[in-house]
C-alpha cells in the first residue's frame, strides 16, 4: 500500500524510500505498513527469516526494519548474511528486539546493524530513527561518490604524468633528428642549401621549446596536485572506519528513548494522544 499524488495531494517524496518490514508478528507488519505508506515510503513486509532473504533480492529495500527472533533465520543472522554479500552489505537495517540487555545489542551492532530499537517501542522514535539512518545512509553514498570521483580524478592526474614523460621523450628523439639532419647538411658541403635548411628547422625548433615550456609548467602543476593530495590523505578517514565511528556512536545512544504517541510490544499497540505528522521530504 502507497500513498502518492494519484491517492494524497501532498503527501508523496520526490524519491520514495523502500522498506522492508520483517516481523513474525501479523499486527506488527500490517502496523508499520499502514503508518510508514501513509508517510510516503514503499512498503513490503515478510514473516519469516527465508522469505526476508527472498524479499530483499527482489525489492532490493532502502532500509530493513528487522525482528530479530522470528522462524527460519533469527535477525542477526539475516543480517550477517546481508552484510557478507556485496550486492546488499549497503542496505540499512533497523534491529527490534524484546532482548535489552547490553550483550545483546552489541552482538547486534557487531552484526552490521545501523540502529537497534528494544521492545515496547515508541513510533514516533522510529520514525526518527527511520530519517536519522536513510540521512546517514545517503551521506555515506554521497562520501561515497566523492570518493570515486577523486581517485579517478587521481588516476587521470597520474596517467597525464606517465604521458608526459611520453611526449617529453618524443620530443627530444625529434630535437635530436633536426640536430642530425643540420649536421649531415653541414658535412655535405656546397651542394645542400643551408639557407633553405635554417628556414626548414628554425620554427620547428621554436615550436619545441615553446612546447617544452607549456610541458614544465603543466608537470609542476600535476606534481603541486600530487603533494596537495597526499598532505590530504595523511588526516583522511576512511569511509569504513567512518561508518564503524558513527555505529559505535548510536550504540552509545542506543539506550535513549524519548517520549512519544504510539507505542508497540509484542504485537500490540496503542495509539497516545500525539498525531503522527505526515512525512514531506
Amino acid at each position: 500500500m502507497v500513498y502518492n499524488k494519484e491517492t494524497k495531494e501532498g503527501l508523496a517524496m520526490d524519491t520514495q524510500k523502500k522498506i522492508l518490514i520483517a516481523d513474525d508478528e501479523t499486527v506488527n507488519l500490517d502496523f508499520f505498513e499502514v503508518m510508514l505508506s501513509k508517510l510516503g515510503f514503499i512498503v513490503e513486509k515478510s514473516d519469516n527469516g527465508i522469505e526476508t532473504l527472498e524479499k530483499v533480492k527482489k525489492f532490493r529495500p532502502d532500509l530493513i526494519i528487522l525482528d530479530n527472533i522470528m522462524p527460519g533465520m533469527t535477525g542477526r543472522e539475516i543480517t550477517k548474511t546481508l552484510k557478507n554479500d556485496p550486492n546488499f552489505k549497503d542496505i540499512s537495517i533497523i534491529m527490534l528486539s524484546a532482548l535489552d540487555d547490553v550483550k545483546d545489542k552489541v552482538a547486534g551492532f557487531e552484526a552490521g546493524v545501523d540502529d537497534y530499537i528494544t521492545k515496547p517501542f515508541n513510533f514516533t522514535e522510529v520514525l526518527a530513527r527511520i530519517n536519522a539512518v536513510l540521512r546517514n545512509r545517503a551521506l555515506f553514498d554521497q562520501i561515497k561518490v566523492r570518493e570515486t570521483r577523486l581517485a579517478l580524478a587521481e588516476e587521470l592526474n597520474r596517467d597525464l604524468k606517465e604521458n608526459l614523460f611520453t611526449f617529453i621523450g618524443n620530443i627530444d628523439e625529434l630535437d635530436r633528428a633536426i640536430a642530425m639532419i643540420s649536421q649531415n647538411a653541414s658535412s655535405s658541403g656546397e651542394n645542400f642549401n643551408q639557407e633553405a635548411l635554417t628556414a626548414l628547422v628554425k620554427p620547428v625548433s621554436e615550436k619545441i621549446l615553446s612546447v617544452r615550456k607549456h610541458i614544465a609548467a603543466l608537470d609542476a602543476r600535476i606534481e603541486k596536485t600530487i603533494n596537495e593530495w597526499k598532505n590530504l590523505k595523511k588526516d583522511e578517514i576512511g569511509l569504513s572506519v567512518l561508518e564503524n565511528q558513527i555505529r559505535k556512536f548510536l550504540h552509545q545512544d542506543g539506550n535513549h528513548r524519548p517520549s512519544g504517541s504510539v507505542e508497540v510490544q509484542d504485537g500490540n499497540h496503542r495509539q497516545g494522544p500525539v498525531e503522527v505528522q505526515e512525512q514531506r521530504q
